[in-house]
């Protein structure tokens, strides 16, 4: 799966759980992982799972 984004500034304002699959070069279980135990900050909407696009700013930045 390939990412349609190039750069931050190319990404909506929430991204989907799928979204960080390519981003972060991770598979569906890791992704789904990462958001059910708050290590990415997450928003429900209805049944769907959303993820600030600075949610995942923060987390690429605290990633030693």
């Amino acid at each position: 799966m390939s990412s349609n984004y190039h750069s931050f500034d190319e990404l909506p304002l929430t991204l989907r759980v799928e979204d960080l699959m390519p981003i972060l070069d991770i598979g569906r279980n890791t992704a789904y992982e990462l958001v059910r135990c708050g290590t990415i900050r997450s928003i429900r909407i209805g049944k769907q799972l959303r993820i600030p696009k600075q949610a995942l700013i923060d987390y690429l930045s605290d990633v030693d």
